[in-house]
């Protein structure tokens, strides 16, 4: 049983959730990416933070491939594609203040490419220590610090750091780490993302189902700790929410999602905002189904958490998440074929990007007059590429269902 608190929101407050959930509702598909030579799913979406006069936005698309696609984020074209061969990229993030973007590579590097510039090489190489398998990693928000998770290899699942600032006096476009967190997680570390406005606060989730905080300003391991949260299961993606962004979200890859304050690690209230082991049971979906998470985004000037999920169809699911759980909310349909890996929220006009298996990334737009296409089919991929890509779990589900 989950504890029901109701949470009343200030009258403005509610009018302007109200008004983001209508523009989700009301988005329409205005573009579709045009096929390219070796279909893939789309794996992970971000898109330039900075506008500059006279050159295109871009966004940039993690493919299953191992590789990043950089496309004009209206037209929807590639532009130019970047490989990590032959090591296969995980995540992909541009930089705060300029068009870099970063990848992490299975060959033991980050790498930061210039998305305007259609070079092969990368501009910037940040190494690691022999035997490191890098699978997750994010940049912080003043473009100083990269921090990348690793696969476990013996008994090491390692947080490596670099400084990524460029330095005049130093030209060398290799650069070696800071150090390393070693003793917090036992497993693969599958999630990093530092605070959005706090350079010094990260958060990594691991498939031991820790999800930790550090303040990297202090100086060792031990201390830099502020806490562990237990999702209890393998973590596939976490999130900053809240005033302050003061509170952490936690999805895992048995469709688990956690909701933990922050503010209330030295108080005698409970850090457990939300727990749910399932949401696919927890959530009325009505008519509907909701078969996996994809992931979350807070909204900042009405202070809401919602959490899109979605079908093996192509469904997008809204919904809103309070301390008495998810609520679904709407649905966006007519756009994908298979299920949907990635999407990428644009507060400035209220655009959304969506990426899924089937190879399809879709540009949405309230109030848009919508674009008639195909709908592609579902994408068969090499086993290989399976392996690689870490898929949500059913079976856990499908024994449930059965008793």
């Amino acid at each position: 049983m989950y504890n029901i608190i109701r949470v009343l929101l200030p009258l403005d407050a509610a009018v302007d959730m109200e008004k983001i959930e209508e523009q989700f509702a009301n988005l329409h598909i205005v573009k579709s990416s045009s096929g390219t030579k070796e279909p893939t799913y789309l794996l992970g979406i971000d898109t330039s933070k900075t506008v500059q006069a006279g050159t295109e936005n871009v966004a940039a698309v993690l493919c299953s491939n191992g590789s990043i696609r950089i496309y004009d984020k209206e037209r929807l074209n590639v532009l130019r594609e970047f490989s990590g061969y032959p090591g296969l990229l995980n995540g992909v993030r541009f930089a705060n203040s300029c068009d870099s973007v970063y990848s992490a590579c299975t060959d033991g590097t980050v790498k930061c490419w210039d998305a305007r510039v259609a070079r092969e090489k990368p501009v910037q190489l940040f190494k690691g220590y022999p035997s490191n398998i890098f699978i997750s990693f994010d940049i912080n928000c003043n473009d100083h610090i990269i921090c990348a998770g690793t696969e476990k290899v013996d008994d090491d699942a390692l947080l490596v750091f670099w400084d990524a600032r460029m330095n005049s006096q130093d030209l060398s476009t290799t650069k070696d780490p800071l150090g390393a967190y070693s003793e917090t997680h036992s497993d693969d570390v599958t999630q990093v993302r530092f605070h959005p406005s706090n350079p010094n606060m990260v958060v990594s989730g691991s498939s031991d189902g820790l999800v930790n905080v550090f303040d990297i300003n202090v100086d060792n391991e031990e201390d830099a700790l502020v806490t562990t949260c237990n999702s209890i299961s393998s973590v596939s993606c976490i999130g900053w929410s809240g005033k302050g962004y003061k509170q952490i979200y936690c999805m895992t890859h048995d469709e688990g999602f956690y909701w933990w304050d922050l503010n209330h690690l030295d108080t005698d209230e409970p850090v457990t905002r939300l727990n749910i082991q399932d949401v696919r049971e927890a959530v009325n979906m009505k008519e509907d189904s909701l078969d996996y998470l994809i992931g979350g985004l807070y909204h900042e000037k009405t202070d809401t958490l919602h959490v899109i999920g979605g079908t093996n169809t192509g469904r997008i699911h809204l919904m809103n998440c309070s301390t008495s759980g998810l609520t679904h909310v709407t649905s966006l349909q007519g756009g994908h074929a298979a299920t949907v890996r990635s999407f990428c929220w644009n507060v400035q006009d209220d655009s959304l990007l969506t990426g899924g298996e089937d190879a399809q990334l879709l540009l949405w737009k309230p109030g848009a007059i919508e674009k008639t296409f195909t709908k592609k089919e579902n994408m068969k991929i090499a086993s290989s590429v399976h392996q690689r890509v870490r898929v949500h779990s059913n079976d856990s589900y499908k024994r449930r269902k059965k008793q």
